[in-house]
């Protein structure tokens, strides 16, 4: 059923991308396998994905070693992390997606060079203002968002790559657009500030109930999980 289910959400890819008149090719599929086990993960490898989403350090850290076999494959960190979890993060993936502070950085940054890493990064944007959500607020005139601009050249060994966000839920997924339309316009705002050493090439929203319209609005990596593997697992 993966190999079933990543066919027919590469041509939902293809033909969301064609009503946008963009390339489909310029949209990663993100895999994202948090509470599935490696045997998953290795499924949806051999039907073609190679980019895989995992939302917990500690989990991850149970199915590396088999995931990790996996030539060409790689992982990235989407949920929230904790800045004293950052080396075994480092230590994991090759991407944290979820960047949300200076301080996580600045514990990001010595791990990967300990490692002798670069770290791709993301900051992750709290685009609809919620509390219950993590993110840097959707504002780069917010201080910590500054800082964060400001710093992150002198961090050699973490490399911005772009913004990812979880809008809030809506009832019907075109809820989302405006959403995701902010994001597109707060990672032109930040490229025109033009700060060394920071590619705002990706921007990662879209998930398995509104991917369609996230690429509508310029998304490049969407994150899908239950549309590829199914239903999660109970606890």
């Amino acid at each position: 059923m993966i190999a079933e289910n990543i066919a027919r959400i590469r041509e939902r890819i293809h033909e969301a991308a064609a009503r946008a008149g963009r390339d489909a090719n310029e949209i990663t599929l993100m895999a994202v396998s948090k509470t599935f086990p490696a045997a998953a993960i290795r499924e949806a490898y051999e039907s073609g994905l190679r980019i895989f989403g995992e939302n917990r350090v500690q989990e991850f850290a149970t199915k590396a070693d088999e995931a990790r076999k996996l030539s060409g494959s790689h992982f990235h960190l989407i949920g929230h992390l904790q800045s004293n979890k950052a080396a075994k993060a480092v230590e994991l993936f090759d991407a944290v997606d979820s960047v949300d502070s200076f301080r996580l950085a600045s514990k990001l940054n010595p791990a990967a060079k300990d490692a002798a890493k670069t770290l791709d990064v993301l900051l992750e944007i709290n685009i609809g203002s919620e509390a219950a959500k993590s993110g840097l607020p959707p504002d780069i005139n917010d201080h910590d968002f500054q800082q964060l601009l400001r710093e992150l050249p002198r961090f050699e060994d973490l490399r911005l790559r772009g913004l990812m966000c979880i809008p809030p839920h809506t009832d019907d997924p075109a809820g989302a657009r405006p959403y995701f339309r902010k994001m597109r316009e707060l990672r032109d705002a930040i490229t025109a500030l033009k700060i060394p050493n920071i590619e705002m090439t990706t921007l990662s929203m879209g998930m398995s109930y509104d991917f369609e319209v996230a690429i509508q609005e310029g998304s490049t990596c969407v994150r899908l999980g239950t549309a590829i593997f199914g239903e999660r697992p109970k606890p």
